[in-house]
């Protein structure tokens, strides 16, 4: 097992890509705490990797909320001595053309996306530091690479992701940290299945991605995996984008 004995947070692991990820790492033999804001979601997740035999807690919070943040740190080191691994997914898809998208749209895409990523980081890094190692994997996407349509908060806040890794790679590499992102194309998830039941778009997609079709969120994991691994020990600051070849297309 590639993780065994590692502990890890994985936000926005009540469905989707989270899930998923969470699911492998604790196959994988690493104890997980799940974070969402809906404790009923990460229940039924905790309840899958425990049938499995694997270890998790389900934590409910808001990446927005640095009370949240901190008692969901401080809970995973108190249940399980250490945090070695924090991955970020959590995050929201609002689609909507410029006309109408509000400030709102915009503060509330940014606050989720980037901040709340930026404000795990900065609380789980100080049990990183305590042992001189750690995984912080983000979760980007090809759209902030690339750019969308009807996307231009979603699309911003995720190549600020990527803008985040990269500095904080920089910075937290001598110190035995390793920061990196995923990039994920065009998976089907919650967020953004609104979008792929138009048969229009989803034929897009498709016609657009060498592999030839939609990802599903277990093609994902196993990029977290190495990453979050000791195989991964001089990856630093990269994005490993996992789209079925939509972004060389």
């Amino acid at each position: 097992m590639r993780l065994k004995d590692k502990v890890a947070i994985v936000t926005g692991s009540g469905q989707g890509i989270g899930e998923a990820i969470a699911l492998e790492f604790a196959r994988q033999g690493a104890k997980v705490a799940v974070m969402g804001r809906r404790q009923g979601a990460l229940d039924q997740v905790a309840a899958k990797i425990k049938a499995a035999g694997g270890t998790g807690l389900a934590l409910a919070g808001d990446v927005r909320q640095p009370a949240d943040i901190d008692r969901v740190v401080s809970d995973t080191v108190k249940a399980y001595g250490k945090l070695d691994i924090l991955v970020n997914v959590a995050g929201i898809l609002i689609s909507t053309d410029v006309p109408g998208h509000t400030e709102k749209i915009w503060d509330d895409t940014m606050d989720t996306n980037v901040k709340g990523t930026f404000l795990m980081i900065q609380r789980a890094l100080p049990e990183m530091l305590k042992q001189g190692r750690g995984k912080i994997i983000n979760i980007a996407s090809i759209a902030g690479e690339i750019g969308f349509p009807n996307a231009a908060a979603y699309c911003a806040s995720k190549a600020a992701i990527q803008g985040l890794t990269k500095a904080l790679a920089m910075e937290l590499a001598p110190k035995g940290i390793n920061v990196n992102c995923i990039g994920p194309g065009d998976v089907e998830t919650p967020l953004n299945r609104h979008l792929l039941q138009d048969p229009v778009y989803l034929k897009s997609r498709i016609d657009q991605t060498p592999a030839g079709r939609v990802g599903q969120p277990k093609d994902i994991a196993p990029g977290a995996v190495y990453l979050a691994s000791d195989e991964a020990e001089w990856v630093h600051g990269i994005t490993l984008f996992i789209d079925g070849g939509l972004i060389i297309n």
